[in-house]
């Protein structure tokens, strides 16, 4: 599997990346990653919506919980034509939790933890963590990829309002 550094760090320290990276245009890859009760889930199934795929390390973190209560809060605002999937390496059990605690009702938790199978796609599974890095994809409805972000630095947030109308203006045309 191919292998990316100086792409993104984690406090400064240099990291490597895991699968070759995507750009805007590209095919989206499929995927099968595990939803809360254990379902599988793929982007097959979300065809003919747009897709926001917010990848976060770890859930219990606090730049993930910001972020992740963040588009919660965006998505109503995108309709129900844009699904608003958040993927990490936590297990289905612990997305769970969190979910409940944190009152996410927007924002559809999936677990990669099985086989990094999205994180090796996407290019976006930290080697030395075994975790996922920091990104945002946009995918339209015909399963093309319109926009990607990989945030350089693990600990800071995305660029919400640019993931965000890069999903809305697949919505409106």
């Amino acid at each position: 599997m191919k292998e990316r550094t100086g792409l993104i760090t984690f406090q400064g320290m240099p990291l490597t990346l895991v699968g070759g990276g995507l750009s805007a245009g590209d095919k989206a890859p499929d995927f099968s990653l595990l939803d809360n009760d254990l379902g599988e889930v793929t982007l097959s199934s979300f065809k003919g919506k747009v897709c926001l795929l917010v990848t976060v390390p770890s859930l219990d973190t606090p730049v993930c919980d910001m972020e992740t209560r963040r588009f919660n809060e965006e998505a109503s605002a995108l309709g129900p034509d844009v699904a608003v999937l958040g993927i990490s390496m936590d297990l289905p059990f612990a997305q769970k939790r969190w979910c409940g605690a944190a009152g996410i009702e927007q924002v559809k938790t999936l677990s990669d933890h099985r086989d990094a199978s999205f994180g090796e796609a996407y290019g976006v599974l930290v080697k030395e963590l075994r975790l996922l890095a920091r990104a945002v994809f946009v995918v339209d409805q015909e399963g093309t990829l319109r926009y990607e972000e990989l945030v350089g630095e693990m600990v800071n947030e995305p660029d919400y309002e640019a993931a965000l109308s890069a999903a809305q203006k697949l919505v409106n045309g």
